[in-house]
């Protein structure tokens, strides 16, 4: 990276877990060793007006295609939902951009999930690529993006953005899972890069005791610190 430039984050925001996205940008800056942008996608300040689905568990689900526009369709973007915790420097990510991919993905077997509720009794919906869309590289220039308009992603079906039928499947680049790995649905692992608290966070009573708990209220009390007295 050139001294100039910097990594755009943009973090899914939801007031039910607001506490998360906090958390999840305080762990960015914690662990990065370049300048991080990061950029809340609050569905109130942004040019969509479609429905909340039914089905859609958060407020960023279709916030999360506006990256490219966002970006002007220039340079990278980097999307993640609010409930993730980085462990290592998010930079080790950016290295990875591959300018012939639109965007790149840690490719989850759709095996690994179990339809039924997940936090706040939402329902799991399993589908092809499910949770892909949790943590995306975007090539903002590529030819593919430029279908991700805000009329666009107002008025496309749910499951067609979040099983990237606005692009081919050679335009869907890997990233290493460890950049996504799933709580509770993953085995623990010492070098995960960054966890994803996709079933629920240890913030909800019901995953006190979830696997990395004890990862997110370290980059929490990070977050929340203020030295105690004047100076």
């Amino acid at each position: 990276m050139n001294k100039a430039e910097k990594i755009p984050v943009y973090i899914g925001y939801d007031p039910v877990e607001a506490g998360a996205f906090w958390t999840c940008a305080s762990s960015l800056l914690e662990t990065s060793s370049v300048p991080v942008e990061i950029i809340p996608l609050k569905r109130s300040q942004l040019p969509l007006t479609r429905p909340r689905h039914p089905k859609q568990s958060n407020e960023f689900a279709f916030t999360r295609w506006l990256v490219p526009y966002l970006q002007n369709y220039r340079g990278y973007g980097i999307f993640v939902d609010c409930d993730f915790v980085f462990l290592d420097d998010i930079a080790n990510l950016w290295y990875l951009r591959d300018k012939q991919y639109a965007v790149q993905v840690c490719k989850h077997n759709p095996d690994v999930f179990k339809a039924g509720t997940k936090f706040l009794g939402t329902e799991q919906t399993v589908y092809e690529k499910k949770c892909w869309s949790s943590l995306m590289l975007f090539n903002c220039e590529h030819v593919a993006c430029e279908r991700l308009t805000p009329g666009y992603v107002d008025r496309a079906n749910g499951l067609d953005l979040h099983q990237f039928k606005w692009c081919n499947e050679e335009d869907i680049g890997s990233l290493p899972l460890e950049w996504n790995w799933l709580v509770g649905l993953y085995r623990h692992i010492k070098d995960a890069k960054a966890v994803h608290y996709t079933e629920g966070g240890p913030y909800f009573s019901d995953y006190a005791d979830s696997q990395y708990a004890e990862e997110f209220w370290t980059a929490f009390n990070k977050m929340k610190y203020v030295k105690d007295g004047l100076t």
